[in-house]
């Protein structure tokens, strides 16, 4: 014992054994080894000996918890847990079995069992710092941030040299949007254990989500310098690489990334992912992975009931019901729904507010519920209890998404659309809504959803979408008096080395012409400047747009300009849609995912196919022709014009068809009992 209690294990060890080989079932000595084991990470060996010692003794209740132990750093979750059980039936009153058995139920994603336990540590020892701490990480789970808070004030008083609450506290604030406390907290945290890269990690996060992004990805940097391997990390800091428009060692970088999830390593979230140069199968395989690593298919809530309603229900899931993209487009869908045939529930778990859109969209369902105080669990449940028939995410693997609710599977059909230009990953989503120029159908296959082709374009829109009839004057918009306008209003992760290289090009090649982009993110602007002087081109003949406040003053500006050019490898979603709707032509670069194709689509349903390029060659001869060619570029305006009102792009009501025929099928083979299964929907006038 004391060589074991002054940490000499190799001399504790000898002697344990030297007893047992005298007397093979010595009780003390079979836990002692055991434990020494397990200190040296012998843990096979270490469950060996403790489950021998049992077998002397079952009724010791420190040997049964030093088993739990030992079990539980083996991942045994499931037996750990019935072991520590056995350990509390014994005696009740060890705080620490209470604690384990509550994490393993948060991470059975049961926070409410959890609490349980955590409570029952409190009764024997209210001064358990980390049985206050994980309360709180269950009350935050269960949509409880005040009282989550509060417990992590408590585990902070009572120790507040732990990183780890500090770490907690602030998560919590950031959730509650109190981000300079939350910044505050990390401070904290940070200094009592600089060199913890999880820490910084964090600290990366919530200034990324206040754009603060050059801080952000210093952070980012900062933590793969400690860890590289920290899960998600990589891709997180080419994430945030890519929204200032850093292109250092971008190929070397890309190519690690990409390396990483063939791998199977957990390197990147999708929708980080996304950013980089990777074929569409590496794409889908890191969503597959996140699904199933982060929101693994929990117990169903659903069973086979067959529900006998007068109209189906829908429940579409979202945190962006408000002014968002997502809402924007989809917001004529919405109000257009055939009452008599569907029900439709919106189900948000974002930020409330009180926009002009926020206030539509609530005007918009049968029914519209604000369950951001609910856990994912709760949500479910109240999805099952409501029998919903189709539940729609539309947000897919994106920030403030909730996959762990649709992870319950509370309805007889889950669906995937819109939100995310890729797969969920997950194998309880039943459904993927695209079209055939995004989903080539000899890709099908690599999606663990079923297919379901619209026959126009995926993408629904608004048609009802006002248009500011002023438009401001060019000098309103930093534009010069004169010349080519080349417009690209995508988000600057979007935009890479390759893609600038053509746009530079066009600009030497057009004189007088300027760029005209996204002006929402000063670091960009920055060291785009900087890309473009270096290629030759006056940092000046690139101008950034103003933020505008309304949608439709925004769309109206897109009068000023001549041709938008798309990004790759992820093109513009939402807002080549609002181009082409404010009438100004597309230029894109068809690639070889979901995410490159989408202008495409839009192209194609919009009847302008011609602007569609296959290559980075024929986009610019393509875009230098336009740009020289006032009287193509001026047929092609027409035709759009044209087109407008009448293409099955911008008809609301017939995507409105298009989309509940999709449904009607999905809910005819559910109540079948058929299994899903790709299909096509017929065009409908």
């Amino acid at each position: 014992m004391a060589a074991l209690q002054s940490g000499r294990l190799d001399d504790a060890e000898r002697l344990y054994r030297k007893v047992l080989k005298a007397e093979s079932k010595h009780f003390p000595a079979l836990v002692m080894l055991g434990l020494v084991c397990a200190q040296q990470g012998r843990l096979v060996e270490a469950e060996g000996l403790l489950r021998e010692a049992l077998t002397v003794h079952p009724g010791d209740p420190g040997a049964q918890f030093n088993h739990a132990n030992v079990l539980l750093a083996m991942q045994r979750h499931d037996e750990a847990f019935a072991a520590f059980g056995r350990a509390l039936a014994l005696h009740p009153a060890i705080p620490e079995a209470h604690l384990n058995r509550g994490g393993i139920l948060m991470m059975r994603q049961q926070p409410r069992d959890a609490i349980a336990c955590f409570d029952a540590a409190l009764q024997i020892n209210p001064r358990y710092a980390e049985a206050h701490c994980n309360r709180g990480n269950a009350l935050e789970a269960l949509g409880r941030p005040d009282e989550a808070l509060a417990s992590y004030d408590r585990a902070i008083a009572l120790n507040p040299q732990q990183p780890e609450f500090h770490a907690s506290r602030a998560n919590i604030l950031h959730r509650l949007r109190q981000n300079d406390e939350a910044l505050a907290a990390l401070a904290k945290a940070i200094a009592l254990q600089p060199q913890h890269p999880g820490l910084h990690l964090n600290r990366a996060n919530i200034l990324l989500d206040l754009k603060r992004f050059d801080e952000a990805f210093a952070a980012y940097d900062q933590a793969f310098r400690l860890d590289p391997n920290l899960d998600y990390l990589e891709g997180d800091r080419f994430f945030a690489k890519m929204m200032i428009c850093d292109w250092t060692d971008l190929a070397a970088e890309n190519a690690h990334l990409v390396a990483g999830v063939a791998a199977a390593r957990p390197v990147s979230r999708p929708f980080a992912f996304l950013t980089a140069q990777a074929p569409a199968a590496a794409q889908i395989q890191c969503a597959n992975m996140f699904a199933d690593r982060d929101y693994p298919a929990r117990p169903p809530l659903w069973r086979g009931e067959r529900y006998d309603h007068q109209r189906i229900r829908i429940a579409y899931l979202s945190a962006d019901y408000r002014e968002h993209p997502v809402a924007i487009l989809l917001a004529g869908l919405f109000e257009r729904h055939d009452r008599s045939r569907f029900e439709t529930m919106a189900v948000s778990f974002g930020a409330a507010g009180n926009s002009p859109m926020r206030q539509r969209l609530m005007g918009a369902f049968d029914r519209f519920l604000d369950v951001h105080d609910k856990s994912d669990g709760d949500v479910a449940q109240l999805l099952r209890d409501m029998e919903i028939d189709i539940a729609v995410d539309l947000m897919g693997p994106t920030q403030n998404a909730r996959p762990g609710i649709l992870a319950h599977r509370p309805a007889p059909v889950q669906v995937l659309y819109l939100g995310y230009a890729g797969s969920s990953g997950a194998p309880y989503v039943d459904y993927l809504l695209a079209d055939r120029v995004v989903i080539p159908e000899a890709e099908r296959e690599l999606f663990r959803e079923r297919i379901v082709y619209l026959p126009d374009s995926f993408m629904g829109a608004d048609s009802s979408r006002a248009i500011a009839a002023a438009t401001p004057t060019r000098a309103e918009e930093g534009l010069p008096p004169s010349g080519f306008v080349f417009c690209a209003f995508n988000n600057s992760y979007k935009l890479g080395p390759l893609i600038f290289d053509v746009w530079m090009a066009l600009l030497n090649e057009v004189p007088g012409s300027v760029l005209w982009l996204s002006g929402s993110n000063e670091s960009a602007e920055r060291r785009l400047r900087a890309a473009a002087q270096a290629r030759g081109v006056a940092p000046e003949r690139l101008v950034f747009a103003r933020r505008v406040a309304r949608n439709e003053d925004h769309l109206a500006r897109h009068r000023l300009a001549d041709l938008y050019l798309d990004t790759l490898p992820i093109n513009a979603h939402s807002t080549a849609n609002d181009a082409l709707w404010a009438g100004l032509p597309v230029l894109t670069c068809r690639g070889g995912t979901f995410g490159s194709r989408v202008a495409a689509s839009l192209l194609t349903a919009v009847g302008l196919p011609e602007l569609v390029t296959d290559n980075l060659a024929d986009y610019t001869a393509l875009a230098l022709k336009l740009a020289r060619d006032p009287d193509l570029l001026s047929s092609l305006r027409g035709t759009l014009a044209a087109n407008r009102n009448r293409s099955p792009l911008f008809d609301t009501a017939r995507f409105t068809r298009h989309i509940e025929a999709a449904y009607l099928t999905m809910w005819q083979r559910a109540q079948r009992g058929e299994p899903p299964s790709p299909f096509s929907v017929p065009p409908r006038e």
